[in-house]
């Protein structure tokens, strides 16, 4: 039977082993990415449409996009739960990140919204990146039904666009499914994971990573709200998003600093076990 000292430093190596190997899989993140909580910008405060606060850096945006301010009074006119128009049922919770955030609320029916797309330089043509976000949802006030939304997010030469009522006939949202594509035949285009919000509900943030790989030195980043798997039932989802690239507070996977400590710790724990087993 193995010592509690040849326990703990196996369990120790083991941590370290798993440190090295996250840090030898983790893709980069993808870089040069500035005003990525939408707090820079040249137009009208929040709460306002995409193209009329005009965020430092972002294209796109047209039709029912929005820049709102967070906040806990539900009754503010900045807030997406707020009296301004698209009036949400209810706020995602305020995020601790540095430097504060905006919110993106981007209404989920492809017929009112589009991408929209931010400009990405110094990337190596082949390499994989990771990009990670928060994301949230709700629904207009006055309309029910439950919902299910989601970011459509890809990297290439070209932004995402859309072909209203292209797909299959949806029995379960009553319309016909669009779709979305990227010109560029070699671009990445990824889904982020389905939330699924009932009806006059809410689904607060959730933190989400993707991989993205680079097929030039310069690609558009771009972001597309997608609800109701692309129906035009108008319910209609609403769709958020803050916090790009910026650090998960809400999981708890340990990154390899963590990793460390723990392994650092269970060789101390050996050390203790070995020397009173020795005195005794």
């Amino acid at each position: 039977m193995p010592s509690l000292r040849s326990a703990a430093i196996g369990a120790c190596a083991v941590a370290l082993s798993l440190g090295a190997s996250w840090s030898a899989k983790a893709d980069p993140a993808l870089p040069n990415l500035e005003n990525l909580n939408f707090l820079q910008y040249t137009g009208s405060a929040p709460k306002n449409s995409f193209e009329a606060v005009n965020p430092v850096g972002w294209t796109g945006g047209h039709n029912l996009i929005f820049i709102v301010a967070p906040g806990t009074d539900p009754t503010s006119a900045v807030t997406a739960c707020g009296p301004t128009y698209l009036s949400t049922y209810g706020c995602p919770s305020t995020l601790a990140i540095k430097g504060g955030y905006n919110e993106v609320e981007a209404d989920g029916n492809p017929d009112y919204e589009e991408g929209f797309n931010y400009l990405v330089t110094g990337l190596t043509p082949g390499v994989t990146y990771t990009l990670s976000f928060y994301q949230a949802a709700s629904q207009q006030r006055g309309f029910v039904g439950d919902t299910t939304e989601q970011w459509i997010v890809s990297l290439g030469k070209d932004g995402l666009t859309t072909c209203i009522g292209c797909g299959a006939y949806n029995s379960t949202f009553g319309s016909f499914e669009s779709t979305y594509s990227n010109a560029d035949p070699n671009a990445s285009v990824v889904a982020t994971p389905l939330m699924s919000t009932p009806s006059g509900g809410m689904t607060d943030w959730n933190y989400v990573s993707v991989s993205l790989t680079a097929d030039d030195t310069s690609d558009l980043l771009s972001f597309l709200a997608w609800g109701d798997e692309g129906t035009t039932n108008n319910l209609p989802p609403m769709v958020f998003l803050t916090g790009v690239n910026s650090p998960s507070g809400l999981n708890n996977v340990p990154e390899p600093a963590t990793l460390s400590v723990l392994a650092a710790g269970l060789l101390g724990f050996g050390g203790t076990m070995w020397r009173r087993r020795r005195r005794a």
